[in-house]
């Protein structure tokens, strides 16, 4: 089946990604053509199945420090499997596409922890990260061959897991001309730089902070929970940031860690929150959320201005992600990086909120034709691997 599937000269893939923000699944269906170097992809088709409250609860009470036990986490990575099956059954729905043409999907899963520094445990250095949405389920639901678990390999050879989209960003953004950053800003924000006319092992990634993750989780508070999600920025635009708490903010020591790294809710989740609003509760509600704006957009410009900037020349940023919907924080990061001709990944054929998905559908195409999908450079691993488990779909007859 592997075998046939890699021979295969043109296939269409789903990817699915659930992110940071736990608020949907994202299902990008794609054409994809060929492999590594000699990709050519087309974009078909994207999706959102968002989660209802209840699901996006349980989520978050998993990621949150002791909040998921054994069982919970069990059931739900169940039914994160089920509702990932409907996102692929619904993407092909919506693009006109019998799910049985459908040669493949990628899924990344929800992240529920992200551990990627060792701890030494009976001698032996432990490092993971977990992401669940049974991808047996996807397969059994969908009847399509699924390739999932991306970040364990890279862990076991002695990286971060992550960012793994910096290797879809070079195949997709590399140029000859032109230094490119490619940015996405989802509940966490990364970053790929990719100097003019690099080879792969030139390109670096890494996560610079938070995305949208404060912002959103200040969102919820100010709202009782009835929003999740600060819309084109009012919130903020019609606060006032707050200089202190600002600089403050800036002086987080993950910002100061030098790449590779990576971050999620164990850094920027909810005692992050909790800490800002007991410290500033006589800040207003969208003074915290202007502050949290800047915050993600500075940390950005930090990241670029101490990190990847002085090493090469780079013309442009690309952006993706749920950030590029949020006007106000999109003003202050072209503020924040001047020089930097900032365009949204859009204008390159490529949906800003597909992007993830898209990416992980690429991936499981790389792994199914036997390549690595990791850049060392960008996860620390030592060396290229070959990403993710393969579950296959139905039998052929």
């Amino acid at each position: 089946m592997i075998d046939r599937l890699a021979s295969k000269q043109e296939k269409l893939v789903v990817g699915v990604m659930s992110g940071t923000s736990a608020d949907g699944v994202d299902a990008a269906l794609v054409r994809l053509r060929g492999s590594g170097d000699q990709l050519t992809w087309r974009f078909l088709r994207h999706e959102t199945l968002h989660y209802s409250v209840k699901v996006r609860d349980l989520i978050l009470r998993c990621c949150d420090p002791g909040g998921g036990d054994a069982a919970s986490l069990c059931r739900l990575n169940v039914l994160l499997g089920e509702l990932f099956a409907r996102a692929v059954q619904n993407v092909a729905e919506k693009a006109g596409v019998d799910p049985a043409a459908i040669d493949l999907v990628g899924s990344h899963g929800q992240t529920v922890q992200n551990l990627p520094v060792p701890v030494t445990i009976t001698g032996i250095p432990v490092r993971g990260s977990l992401q669940i949405g049974e991808p047996a389920v996807i397969a059994e639901r969908t009847g399509i061959t699924t390739v999932a678990s991306f970040r364990a390999r890279d862990l076991a050879a002695g990286g971060q897991g992550s960012p793994l989209v910096s290797f879809v960003d070079f195949l997709l953004f590399r140029n000859r001309s032109r230094g490119r950053l490619v940015l996405n800003i989802g509940g966490v924000a990364s970053l790929t730089a990719i100097p003019a006319s690099a080879p792969a092992d030139r390109v670096v990634g890494f996560d610079t902070g938070p995305g949208n993750m404060v912002i959103d989780g200040l969102v919820s508070h100010m709202t009782g929970g009835r929003e999740s999600l600060d819309h084109g920025g009012r919130y903020a635009r019609g606060g006032r940031a707050s200089d202190d708490l600002l600089a403050h903010l800036l002086d987080h020591p993950y910002l100061l860690l030098p790449p590779p790294k990576s971050c999620g809710r164990e850094e920027f989740g909810r005692p992050f929150l909790d800490n800002i609003l007991k410290e500033n509760a006589a800040l207003p509600p969208k003074d915290l959320i202007a502050t949290a704006t800047r915050f993600t957009a500075e940390s950005i410009a930090f990241a670029c201005r101490r990190y990847v900037m002085p090493h090469n020349v780079f013309e442009e940023a690309i952006v993706s992600g749920g950030g590029v919907r949020n006007d106000y924080l999109m003003e202050q990061l072209r503020a924040a990086i001047p020089e930097l001709s900032i365009k949204e990944s859009d204008e390159y054929g490529l949906p800003a909120a597909a992007k993830e998905a898209v990416a992980f559908a690429i991936l499981a195409n790389e792994t199914i034709h036997g390549h690595s999908g990791n850049l060392p450079a960008a996860t620390g691993a030592s060396h290229p691997v070959v990403l993710g488990a393969i579950i296959p779909g139905r039998p052929s007859r």
